[in-house]
C-alpha cells in the first residue's frame, strides 16, 4: 500500500496552501515530512504564478511536533547521522523566513516542538482560539534547538527563558499576548481572518514586500551610521524602479495598481 504524500499543495489563483497532510497522527512531520515541505516550498517560491503562500495543516491541527517512530529511531542514529538529520530541519525553516513571498501560517488546535520554529519563521501567525502550543523539548530530555534563532529573533529571551525551560503548553491568546501569533480568532472565523489578510498582502508590491523583508533582516544588524545609506539606497531604487512608478502612478490616478489581485 502506498502511503500518501505527508504534504500536498493547492493553488488557488496567485495564493499557494502547503498543507501537513497526516491527520491521523495530528500532523506529526518526520524526516519524509521534512523534505516534502521543503520540496513544496522551493517548487512554490518558484512558480512565477505565486505571489501568497499559506502554511496550515490537514483536519483540526496544525502540527502535533515530532512523529514518535522518528523520535524512536533518532534514539539509535550516531552523533553525524543526527546533525545530518537536524541540518534538514534548519534548512527548511531557513527557507520560510528567507522565502521572497510573504508566509502566513493558519493555526488550528495542536501546535507543539518544531511546528513552532514553523510559525515563528512565517511572516504572519493566525491561530484559532482552540490552538494550543508548546516548546515542549525540555520534558524530553532535549532542547528547542534548531527553532531557537526564529523564537529568540520573534518573542526575546525573556519569555523564551519561561517557556522553554518550562515546556508548559499555553493557551492561542496566550501566545498572541507574547508575540508567536499575530492574532487569534473564534474558530469559524479562522479561514475569514486568513483570507482578508491575503488580500491584503496581495493589495501590496510584491518588489515591495521583498524589500520589506529585507530591510526587517538588516536593519537590526548594521551599525546606527551605516543604517541611513542602506534605506536610502532601498527607497531611491524602489522609486524609481517600475513597481514603484506603477505604484504611485496608481495613487495619483486613483486606479487599482497592476499587481493587485482578490484571493477567492
Amino acid at each position: 500500500m502506498t502511503e500518501e504524500p505527508h504534504v500536498h499543495t493547492e493553488i488557488e489563483g496567485s495564493v499557494g496552501k502547503i498543507v501537513l497532510n497526516r491527520p491521523r497522527v495530528k500532523n506529526a512531520f518526520s524526516d519524509q515530512t521534512i523534505a516534502q515541505i521543503d520540496e513544496a516550498l522551493v517548487s512554490a517560491i518558484e512558480n512565477p504564478d505565486l505571489r501568497i503562500l499559506v502554511i496550515t495543516g490537514a483536519g483540526n491541527t496544525f502540527s502535533a511536533g515530532a512523529d514518535l517512530g522518528w523520535m524512536k529511531a533518532s534514539v539509535k542514529w550516531s552523533p553525524e547521522q543526527n546533525r545530518a538529520d537536524a541540518l534538514n530541519l534548519a534548512s527548511m525553516l531557513s527557507r520560510i523566513e528567507e522565502s521572497p513571498k510573504p508566509i502566513v501560517a493558519r493555526i488550528e488546535g495542536a501546535c507543539f516542538g518544531g511546528a513552532t520554529g514553523i510559525v515563528a519563521a512565517c511572516d504572519i501567525a493566525i491561530a484559532s482560539e482552540n490552538s494550543l502550543f508548546a516548546f515542549s523539548e525540555a520534558r524530553l530530555g532535549i532542547a528547542p534547538a534548531l527553532i531557537s534563532p526564529y523564537l529568540l529573533r520573534k518573542l526575546g529571551s525573556r519569555v523564551c527563558r519561561e517557556y522553554f525551560l518550562t515546556g508548559k503548553r499555553f493557551s492561542a491568546p496566550e501566545a498572541a499576548a507574547i508575540g508567536l501569533v499575530n492574532r487569534t480568532v473564534p474558530e469559524d472565523e479562522l479561514d475569514v481572518a486568513v483570507e482578508k489578510t491575503v488580500n491584503h498582502l496581495l493589495a501590496c508590491g510584491p518588489q515591495a514586500q521583498l524589500a520589506i523583508k529585507e530591510l526587517i533582516a538588516r536593519v537590526p544588524e548594521l551599525p546606527r551610521n551605516e543604517q541611513a545609506a542602506y534605506t536610502a539606497s532601498v527607497i531611491a531604487r524602489l522609486r524609481a524602479g517600475e513597481e514603484g512608478q506603477e505604484g504611485m502612478g496608481a495613487f495619483f490616478e486613483k486606479r487599482p495598481a497592476s499587481w493587485v489581485t482578490k484571493w477567492r
